[in-house]
Order: C-alpha cells, then structure tokens, then sequence
C-alpha cells in the first residue's frame, strides 16, 4: 500500500449487516450479427466497491467526522483499512467515492449511539496470487494445512524442547 492514512484504530471495524463485495466489470462485450457475442477484458485492474455499516458511540461518531474531513480532506484522500476478503481480514486501500450526492450517511440511534453506512472503494482486493492458486487447484487443501500445523507444532514446540541454546 502506498497510503499514508490509516483508518484511526480507536473507531470500530464495520460490521456484517450489509457488508458486501461488489467487483466492478473489467469486460466488454459486442453481441455479434450471427453466432455468439465475443467478449474480452478490458482493464487488468478495477475497483470494487464495499457496502459499509458502523455503529459508533458519541466520540467515535465525532472523531470519524472530524478525521474524514482534516486528515482525508472531506474524502478525497485513499486510506489504509483492515476488512474482510476472500483471504480473510487483510489491509486494504480505500477512499469514500460518495453515492447519492454524500461520501457517508449518519443517522443517530438508541442511547447517544451513530448508525454510518457508506460505500468504500478498493484500490485492489488481496487475493491469492498465481502459485498459491496452482497449489490451491491440485493439492487437497484440508490435508495441507492439517500437514503445516504438524510441521509448526514439530519445529516450534518438539524441536524447541530437545535444543537449549
């Protein structure tokens, strides 16, 4: 990641209501006079956007607004931010793109409570790359993890055991 920004670790992580992964479209597609359309990709790198839900307190409501304007210059800046993918919780480099005229939306709750939802858009999602998803294909994958975790257990707690230094 290339952002400076991060998400202030005092305010919460969004939750699961709602959260979604929504990949943007690298392709084109032309529907041909006859026989089937031909379809291609178009771009190797493209966002995707990420239904967000927050339920701050009092301070973390106030500290959200007041960092989104001062250190992300009213949203226009990217951020570093931990959120779930495919691999897991995993940094990620987001920026508020707005919808429906407004980069987030507050509504208050219950008991001094703030209810945020936005849309945030990834730069790029971690993802395995190419040699990890060739292993992935051919091996049994329950049957490797189960072997690694063997391996960590044998050299860092039998070994470790054995050897005084």
């Amino acid at each position: 990641m290339t952002t400076t920004i991060s998400w202030p670790a005092r305010l919460p992580r969004p939750t699961y209501d709602g959260y979604a992964l929504e990949p943007q479209d690298a392709t084109s597609r032309t529907d041909m006079e006859a026989g089937p359309a031909r379809q291609r990709r178009r771009f190797t790198g493209t966002p995707t956007r990420i239904p967000v839900r927050w339920r701050m307190s009092q301070i973390e409501f106030a500290t959200f607004e007041a960092w989104f304007r001062l250190k992300l210059a009213d949203g226009a800046e990217w951020f570093a931010v931990d959120l779930l993918s495919g691999i897991g919780v995993a940094g990620h480099e987001a920026r508020f793109p707005g919808q429906s005229g407004s980069p987030y939306r507050a509504v208050p709750g219950r008991s001094g409570s703030w209810i945020v939802t936005s849309v945030l858009e990834i730069r790029e999602r971690p993802m395995f790359d190419e040699g990890a998803l060739d292993i992935l294909l051919a091996e049994d994958v329950v049957a490797l993890f189960a072997n690694i975790q063997t391996l960590h257990t044998t050299l860092h707690v039998g070994l470790s055991v054995s050897i005084r230094w």
